[in-house]
């Protein structure tokens, strides 16, 4: 059965689409069978995020009912599948966030192990539909103040709808000396902190090499987190010893099949 599980944030610059990004890579890395949609609309960056900013059949379509959404999905020979956004302001003014609960239910159909939806951040209309259209949600937070409060506000909105908090994914931490604590995150946001992304450097390499960390830097303390939250999300133990590294870019096969370069 498809797990939907919705990528929130309060606060914008998070690390939200990596988180999206990054778990959706390491699911796939799992062996199971993931698409990430990119569900902000407004400013939709998986495809920035991975090199392919641009392409033929994207969500917008979709919400525009010109396309099927599993027109919009895109394969990768590593694992991960993506449903991409449009950067453009035009598309924008003619998509309906209101589709896109029909339409990830369409994909659904198709039954995948997990549908990924990287929301918008806040408290906005696209941010609200993306928590109507998915089943759980993990709340993205920086060890930061503000960050933290605008997670709550995100919690309490979801909770008003009856969806699911599976936890909380605290990143970019341990990069200041005044990072809020794990347990005073925790009890201000009264859900548990499943996952502790270290801030890293080789989240920024990654981003530069428009790929997940996960098969870029493997054995970074990064792809390391992510890898770690995805067996938690499926139950599996994780082991750093047994583990096979990935040295696949996420998306250079990709691109030479198309003919593009990176």
């Amino acid at each position: 059965m498809t797990k939907i599980i919705g990528v929130l944030a309060g606060k914008g610059g998070t690390g939200k689409t990596t988180t999206s990004i990054n778990l959706g890579a390491a699911l796939s890395y799992f062996g199971r069978d993931v698409i990430i949609v990119d569900a902000n609309l407004t400013t939709p960056n998986v495809g920035l995020h991975l090199g392919v900013p641009i392409v033929p059949i994207h969500l917008h379509h979709v919400l525009q009912g010109k396309n099927s959404i599993t027109e919009a999905v895109y394969a990768h020979p590593a694992g991960p599948k993506i449903v991409p956004g449009s950067l453009s302001i035009s598309d924008l003014h003619t998509t309906d966030p209101e589709k896109l609960k029909r339409a990830i239910k369409q994909l659904a159909k198709y039954k995948p192990d997990f549908i990924i939806l990287d929301g918008a951040a806040g408290l906005g209309r696209e941010a609200l539909n993306a928590i109507l259209s998915v089943e759980e949600l993990l709340i993205v937070t920086n060890p930061e103040l503000p960050a933290i409060t605008d997670a709550l506000k995100t919690i309490k909105l979801a909770e008003q709808f009856s969806k699911r908090i599976t936890g909380v994914v605290l990143t970019k931490m341990n990069q200041h000396e005044h990072d809020v604590s794990v347990k005073t995150t925790e009890e201000f946001l009264e859900n548990p902190v499943i996952s502790v992304i270290p801030y890293d450097k080789a989240v920024r390499e990654s981003l530069a090499m428009k790929d997940a960390v996960v098969f870029t830097h493997p054995k970074s303390k990064a792809a390391v987190g992510y890898k770690k939250l995805a067996a938690a999300l499926i139950g599996q133990e994780y082991s750093e010893e047994a583990e096979t590294e990935v040295e696949i870019g996420f998306f250079s096969l990709l691109l030479k099949k198309m003919g593009w370069k990176q």
